[in-house]
């Protein structure tokens, strides 16, 4: 590589690589060279260029995946109270395609969940559709859903749907989605959630929401809804 002169030699692989961005040659979800290519690349230090893909991770052009590498994000979803949407309206806005995977699923008592129980407002011995989902965007790893949906409103659930869009799904049996109830704040991963979500650092944006449907012209609670998506690509938009 030619000289860059005073530039620190981080900023030149940063230059180097926002250069590719820029000009399309790469496009969101697109995998970036790997450090060994950028240190032979360039002959610097792997601390040097560790340096930085931390500094284009902190601008949201990329994001580190442990054990598959760095691939480009360029676009950033901002979430907020105001302005719902659903998780492949955010993927699609990005230019990502959305995806669903199951990870687990069981039916469970309402007994067992007190306090999900009572922010739903159902009655005891009420069964709930409880399952976990991994979502994804240009099959990458980006935010984990826990649902718990009452079998009273939803008395029959296709697992095969919970591989695709789950609203998606609701709207193909005649419910309408009518809003959620929703909150937000920034939490730290566990360990399961790092290790599913294949990052290594770095805060989750959670949403809390209690969904309502009209079916049958009756307005129901759907279900209590977490999310917790990787703060590399969402961020949450405070209300001023």
């Amino acid at each position: 590589m030619r000289s860059m002169g005073k530039i620190p030699k981080y900023s030149q692989v940063v230059n180097y690589l926002l250069q590719k961005i820029d000009s399309g040659e790469l496009k969101v979800g697109d995998q970036i060279e790997t450090e060994e290519q950028l240190v032979e690349k360039f002959g610097f230090s792997r601390m040097t260029i560790n340096k930085a893909l931390n500094k284009l991770v902190e601008k949201k052009h990329i994001t580190r995946i442990s054990g598959k590498g760095s691939f480009v994000t360029s676009s950033h979803v901002v979430k907020s109270l105001e302005e719902q949407s659903s998780f492949t309206e955010d993927m699609k806005s990005i230019g990502l395609k959305p995806g669903s995977q199951l990870l687990s699923y069981k039916l469970i008592n309402s007994n067992e969940i007190p306090e999900i129980s009572q922010k739903m407002n159902i009655k005891e011995d009420t069964m709930l559709h409880f399952f976990v989902r991994l979502r994804t965007g240009n099959e990458i790893p980006i935010a984990l859903n826990y649902s718990y949906v009452s079998a009273e409103v939803l008395p029959t659930l296709s697992l095969d749907a919970l591989d695709s869009s789950f609203y998606e799904y609701l709207r193909s049996l005649n419910y309408t989605i009518i809003g959620s109830e929703l909150e937000m704040e920034a939490v730290l991963p566990t360990i399961e959630q790092k290790s599913i979500l294949q990052i290594e650092e770095g805060a989750l944006l959670k949403s809390k929401a209690i969904t309502k449907v009209l079916i049958n012209g009756e307005e129901k609670i759907l279900g209590y809804f977490e999310t917790f998506y990787n703060g590399n690509i969402y961020t949450y938009k405070f209300k001023r």
